[in-house]
């Protein structure tokens, strides 16, 4: 029932991105004494879901159609423009992963909310006290 409502399967999407984001930026955190670690990040929400429209070209085998980019992959992949490096090779700045965490739990509260709101509407729908 829940997966018919657009708005339900957006916040869904929108909770599995930020918990991808705050695995790679914990992974991050982890290694940021690792002599030669390149910092890792996912793609943000807002991209993926615009890349997921149902017109778009998508695959339908893991070999066909090779040149396109899997919106809801969220694998941590190296940061396009990671930052400076460090002298010995690192490429994390606890300052940037402390910001990027704080929008991650952002992202999830805000998914949470709509999840929320929606069982309170459907709660008063039904006639069953919250």
């Amino acid at each position: 029932m829940f997966t018919q409502i657009e708005l339900l399967r957006m916040a869904g999407e929108l909770a599995e991105n930020a918990a991808a984001r705050q695995n790679a930026i914990s992974r991050n955190i982890a290694n940021a004494n690792t002599p030669g670690y390149k910092a890792v990040g996912v793609t943000p929400f807002s991209e993926s879901y615009r890349e997921s429209d149902d017109f778009a070209m998508r695959r339908s085998l893991p070999g066909h159609i090779s040149d396109i980019p899997d919106p809801t992959d969220m694998a941590p992949r190296p940061r396009k423009t990671p930052g400076a490096e460090s002298p010995n090779g690192n490429t994390v700045s606890l300052e940037a992963e402390m910001v990027r965490a704080t929008d991650a739990k952002h992202q999830n509260d805000m998914a949470v909310s709509v999840y929320r709101s929606a069982s309170n509407i459907l709660r008063i729908t039904l006639g069953v006290a919250k």
